[in-house]
């Protein structure tokens, strides 16, 4: 039977999947292997007859320059009792390529051991995917598919910047992002917004609905005290992540909760949480501002990848074909700004559960020291005189006294 490799992707879309499926499949074909391509993830893999494409060179040129996944996405997480060598063995299949985050990641390495352990001779690599940034590649290497979100989020959050000025509103915006402010972060920097809310800033004190909402009218009366009626500020939903169920359910916001009794977050819009929130607080405090809420987040997903990313994409998926060719398996694929390819082992970034721990924004980074300090706006002692005309103690709203720096 001929040697083939199959391809599977995992989790949410990220711009650059088609980008790396094309690429590995046509490096593999021109070696003369079979190309499977698996529908619905790890469920498609260790399902009893599982959805397949074989794919050729006119289907992976096609798809290298499109947004989305050609092949179907799944968020399965299949338990060790699901595993089976069945669907490696049929296909005479070499080697496993996971497309996908942290939990494709996770569970890729669980795969790896498990072949092992049951003799069966496949290599397995991993291409980190992620609009979030947050898989812990080397320093100063992005995951596919973030410079691409970050770009559409840049795009959208500029026209609204522009209505923003425009209408003299404020917007708050809520970015993805999971645990971790890598793309808030990006796209707020790049379009030199006011106000930045990431969960890693809150590294001194506690993440409460309080301190997020101080922050946002701290820029707000820091840009009134400059004449300025406008603004936007952006949170990243990661925030949520570092709030206890408690502190969620006091917001007086009306969630749907889970089977636990856990607030479900995906249900609800971040942005209108954060919006209604200070709306209610601006009243208290008698400041005349209309805020809108945007959320940024689908939206993201399954654009076209830029430059950056097909070629970047285009790279992992050769750099697969050169570690698999010297026998590496249980890694992911890395590629630096020159292109050398690099493994990462999955063991050398997991814990002792197997999950791969997020990266995070760098706070001690010159990055973000200046964008923190430098790029926003804010109140600070020296604003304090010109703040009484808005707020009774301009303390409260002290973005260093809230952040305890």
């Amino acid at each position: 039977m001929k040697e083939s490799i199959a391809i599977l992707c995992g989790g949410g879309p990220a711009p650059g999947i088609n980008s790396v499926i094309s690429s590995v499949s046509l490096v593999f074909l021109k070696s003369g292997y079979r190309v499977i391509g698996i529908h619905e993830g790890y469920k498609g893999l260790f399902a009893e007859n599982p959805n397949t494409i074989d794919i050729d060179f006119n289907f992976a040129d096609d798809i290298h320059k499109h947004g989305g996944s050609a092949l179907q996405m799944s968020r399965h997480k299949p338990k060790d009792s699901e595993f089976s060598t069945k669907f490696f063995t049929d296909n005479n299949v070499q080697l496993l390529v996971t497309i996908g985050g942290d939990d494709t990641a996770s569970t890729a390495n669980r795969i790896s051991k498990y072949l092992r352990a049951n003799d069966v001779s496949i290599q397995n690599i991993h291409v980190s995917k992620t609009i979030d940034n947050d898989l812990p590649l080397p320093p100063g290497i992005p995951t596919f598919g973030y410079h691409s979100a970050k770009q559409e989020g840049v795009r959208i959050s500029q026209t609204i910047y522009e209505d923003a000025r425009t209408s003299g509103n404020w917007f708050v915006l809520s970015a993805m992002g999971r645990e971790a402010g890598h793309l808030a972060f990006g796209i707020g920097a790049a379009c030199h917004f006011p106000m930045i809310i990431i969960p890693e800033m809150f590294d001194k004190v506690e993440v409460t609905f309080e301190r997020i909402i101080n922050l946002v009218i701290s820029a707000i009366v820091k840009r009134k005290i400059e004449g300025i009626d406008y603004g936007v500020a952006i949170i990243s939903e990661g925030v949520f992540h570092f709030m206890s169920d408690d502190e969620i359910k006091n917001s007086k916001i009306d969630f749907t909760y889970d089977d636990h009794g856990h607030p479900e977050l995906g249900n609800v819009s971040k942005a209108h949480i954060f919006n209604v929130l200070l709306q209610n607080r601006l009243k208290v405090l008698g400041i005349s501002v209309k805020s809108r809420p945007v959320e940024l987040g689908y939206e993201l997903r399954c654009v076209q990848p830029n430059a950056y990313d097909l070629m970047y994409c285009g790279m992992l998926g050769f750099g697969v074909k050169k570690l698999y060719d010297e026998g590496r398996t249980g890694c992911m694929v890395t590629a630096d700004s020159v292109g050398k390819i690099q493994p990462l082992y999955l063991d050398d970034v997991a814990d002792k559960n197997g999950k791969v721990q997020p990266r995070l924004v760098d706070m001690k980074g010159d990055k973000s020291q200046m964008v923190f300090n430098d790029g926003l706006q804010f109140i600070e002692p020296g604003d304090y005189t010109k703040a009484k005309e808005f707020v009774e103690n301009p303390e409260e709203i002290d973005f260093r006294e809230i952040l305890g720096w």
